[in-house]
């Protein structure tokens, strides 16, 4: 049976680099899945309209379609994992085919925050870091990967990002059955949940 490793945090809390160290530890046996991915379309509204929303809130999130891809891969079947285009604020016309893995790594923000979701997660882990040491981060992502200019970077932490990971992603920590200070800065912490993520993945195997 297929397990489910959740992977929580604020933005840039180093969520991604430590997906990438356990997606290298288990090569074929494991899949990412990023929540990222779920944005809600918006596509009834303009560019104009759907720049101004709140991505940050969980209400931007297709949760439903989330779940429902995570049960048909529990259950065997292949999914059509939905792409997102940030520079547009949409999804993108493209999918990606995703076949059942030994464990699958759900990243983002809200993993840990819907009741509906936590149920199918094996492991809930909440990856912490310091509030400047994240907002660096972003700046640097979102200028290089999407795109953006610094005092939009600055405006959205403002106005959404920081409130809303204070409403919303930190209290979903109390859920965590392992939690990361200092990200992937932290070897032991993060050490002891590859191994982990291995074993899982080599009794799988052996079913």
């Amino acid at each position: 049976m297929t397990k489910v490793i959740g992977i929580a945090g604020g933005t840039a809390s180093g969520k991604t680099s430590i997906i990438h160290q356990l997606e290298q530890d288990l090569g074929g046996r494991g899949m990412v899945i990023t929540m990222d991915a779920y944005y809600k379309p918006y596509q009834e509204y303009s560019f104009e309209e759907r720049v101004r929303f709140n991505y940050d809130h969980p209400d931007a999130f297709d949760i439903d379609r989330l779940i429902a891809d995570l049960n048909m891969l529990l259950s065997g079947q292949t999914v059509e994992i939905p792409v997102y285009d940030y520079v547009n604020y949409t999804r993108s016309e493209e999918t990606i085919a995703a076949e059942p893995k030994p464990v699958i790594l759900l990243e983002g923000l809200f993993v840990l925050y819907f009741p509906a979701l936590q149920p199918l997660l094996d492991l809930k882990v909440f990856i912490d870091a310091d509030a400047d040491t994240r907002l660096i981060r972003r700046i640097r992502r979102d200028q290089l990967e999407r795109g953006r200019s610094l005092a939009s970077i600055l405006d959205q932490y403002e106005e959404t990002i920081k409130p809303m990971h204070e409403a919303f992603v930190l209290p979903t920590k109390s859920h965590a059955d392992l939690i990361i200070p200092r990200g992937a800065e932290n070897i032991q912490g993060v050490t002891i949940l590859r191994n982990h993520v291995k074993r899982l993945a080599e009794a799988e195997e052996e079913r």
